[in-house]
């Protein structure tokens, strides 16, 4: 019998500039190294920390980026199971409604870059990312999505998506504009 692997639970940031072009991280360390990803880590959960506090706090130490939980919006929910053989993960993938106005510093996790949405398939990303990740991502932007992948040994990714709310994006992107004039305006705040 195998032993059981971790199970890792994480906040992905979808950051983007004035130009709608996401913020990725080039990994300087595992998972993913040498990758193309979302910044983003752990949740604190001996803590009890929430997902929207571990990726407030993941952007200001990541990219110096102090913003609140109402600047967030959650996008999509991913579990892989036995990521590279490694671990089970549960990643919360977050929409930063406030835009960025320049790259931040590099730091010991890698360094970022500034791409629009036609080259992203052309980078060094992770087999999930690529798969449905990101194509879902950009479907259900301003919507909400959750999905399962189970990934096996011989490298092949089984994917479930167990929920799809898709928005229409005009109003999307109308209402990140207003939110990003005004934080207020946003529904519960």
């Amino acid at each position: 019998m195998t032993a059981p692997l971790p199970y890792k639970i994480s906040t992905l940031l979808y950051c983007f500039n004035e130009a709608d072009e996401v913020l990725l991280m080039e990994r300087a360390q595992e998972p993913n190294l040498g990758l193309w990803s979302p910044c983003g880590g752990k949740l604190h959960t001996e803590l009890g920390e929430s997902p929207y506090a571990c990726a407030a706090r993941e952007a200001e130490e990541e990219l110096g980026l102090k913003i609140s939980v109402s600047e967030l919006h959650l996008t999509g929910i991913v579990s892989e199971h036995g990521y590279q053989g490694q671990s089970h993960w549960l990643m919360f993938l977050f929409e930063v409604t406030r835009r960025m106005n320049a790259l931040p510093p590099s730091h010991r996790e890698g360094r970022f870059q500034f791409f629009g949405r036609d080259v992203l398939m052309d980078l060094k990303i992770p087999d999930t990312d690529r798969e449905r990740i990101w194509p879902w991502f950009w479907q259900h932007r301003g919507g909400f999505f959750a999905a399962h992948c189970h990934c096996h040994p011989d490298g092949t990714n089984q994917w479930t998506l167990e929920e799809s709310r898709v928005l229409d994006q005009l109003a999307v992107r109308e209402a990140i504009h207003l939110a990003n004039r005004d934080p207020g305006c946003l529904p519960g705040h």
